[in-house]
C-alpha cells in the first residue's frame, strides 16, 4: 500500500476540522468556521496562516493576480474551506487548479455546510 505524503499532517487537520463541527454544527457562514478553525489550530498547535497570499505562474512566469487561500497549514498544505449543502466537481476542479498553479502539492477541501464534515484530500504531482 502506498504511503501517504504528509499523512500525519492531513489527519490533525482535518481533526481539527472535525472539532470544529462537532462544537458548532451545520449552518454558520464560511467566515465563522475560518475563525473558529484558526482557534482550534492554535489549541492543537498546528502551524497555520491564515488567508495566505500565494503567487500563481502561468507557463513559467508570475500573474499580478494571485489566490488567496483560507489557510496554508505545515508551510505546505493548502486548506480551501466551505460551507455549502454539498460540494460539487467544481468545487474540486477548483482546489485542483489551486495546487496546479501553484508550487502546493496537497490540498485538503473541507465542507461545513452538510450534517457530517466533508472533506476531500487532493494530490497535484
Amino acid at each position: 500500500m502506498e504511503e501517504y505524503i504528509f499523512k500525519d499532517e492531513t489527519y490533525k487537520i482535518i481533526g481539527a476540522c472535525m472539532e470544529v463541527h462537532k462544537t458548532l454544527g451545520n449552518g454558520f457562514l464560511e467566515a465563522v468556521y475560518q475563525e473558529a478553525l484558526e482557534e482550534e489550530f492554535k489549541l492543537q498547535n498546528i502551524p497555520f496562516e491564515r488567508e495566505k497570499k500565494i503567487s500563481i505562474s502561468y507557463k513559467d512566469r508570475m500573474l499580478h493576480k494571485y489566490y488567496i487561500a483560507d489557510f496554508v497549514c505545515y508551510n505546505q498544505i493548502i486548506v480551501e474551506l466551505k460551507a455549502l449543502s454539498t460540494l460539487t466537481s467544481e468545487h474540486e476542479a477548483q482546489i485542483l487548479n489551486y495546487l496546479k498553479a501553484t508550487e502546493y502539492n496537497i490540498g485538503l477541501l473541507i465542507n461545513f455546510g452538510e450534517k457530517s464534515l466533508q472533506y476531500k484530500r487532493k494530490i497535484f504531482t
